[in-house]
């Protein structure tokens, strides 16, 4: 069984542009070609742009994407693991909407509460520990943990590198100028405070804060340009400076 680009936009809702750029950047090639130059996809490709369309959903950008489902893994196990990682989500966002829902209660009969613990339900710790042993087992605990502790010790350091980067990005700066460059070295200096990434590992603290969602979440409240633009730059960084 054998299905057009057609076919496969239509089921999908994935544009014919957006399979045809999968196939350019190897991320979905076709099973095959027919002779009239039209692509043909059978079931395992439906599979993998099923995968890739998960990915997306939960945040990943295409490189971590490509990696992924490259990689060889089972991929039964890799569904599994995308429906944990969409069932904890779908828990997640109850127990918000949960919390939201009560507020509103409370507020509409205007109650004079004596105990409003209830209203912060759901923005709980144990998500944040779920998010980064989701991480360490994703790019390693050293990228993970090396920039976790960068941020919690150097918050205004933090802040002020976020503020830097948004400017850099609103100059019109591209991740190679060397001002921006001057801002990462920065960051990498504060992060020696906690650990020493070589080329590999500070390239995977990249994908950390660009890839994974609740990380990236964090940027996109500052500005949505910034967390592919800092991948970047910390890219271009451990690729000319580090070994």
């Amino acid at each position: 069984m054998a299905w057009s680009t057609a076919q496969v936009a239509r089921m999908s809702k994935v544009t014919s542009r957006t399979l045809r750029h999968y196939d350019a950047i190897g991320l979905l090639p076709p099973a095959w070609v027919g002779a009239n130059g039209y692509r043909y996809y059978e079931q395992d490709q439906l599979l993998r742009l099923q995968q890739i369309l998960v990915l997306r959903e939960l945040g990943l950008g295409l490189d971590a994407i490509a990696e992924i489902v490259r990689d060889g893994q089972d991929r039964v196990a890799v569904l599994r693991m995308h429906h944990r990682w969409l069932l904890a989500e779908r828990d997640r966002f109850d127990r918000l909407a949960r919390t939201v829902s009560r507020t509103i209660t409370d507020v509409e009969e205007g109650t004079t509460m004596t105990k409003t613990d209830h209203w912060f339900e759901g923005f709980d710790a144990a998500t944040q520990e779920q998010l980064q042993q989701e991480a360490r087992q994703r790019w390693g605990s050293a990228a993970v943990d090396g920039g976790g502790a960068w941020q919690q010790g150097h918050g205004e350091e933090w802040a002020a590198m976020v503020t830097a980067l948004v400017a850099h990005i609103d100059a019109g700066r591209t991740p190679q100028d060397a001002q921006v460059q001057t801002t990462i070295d920065g960051h990498y200096r504060w992060i020696q405070a906690f650990w020493q990434p070589n080329r590999e590992s500070y390239r995977g603290l990249a994908s950390v804060y660009a890839d994974d969602p609740r990380f990236r979440a964090n940027f996109d409240r500052s500005d949505p340009r910034l967390a592919e633009f800092l991948r970047a730059a910390m890219t271009e960084y451990a690729e000319t400076r580090l070994s």
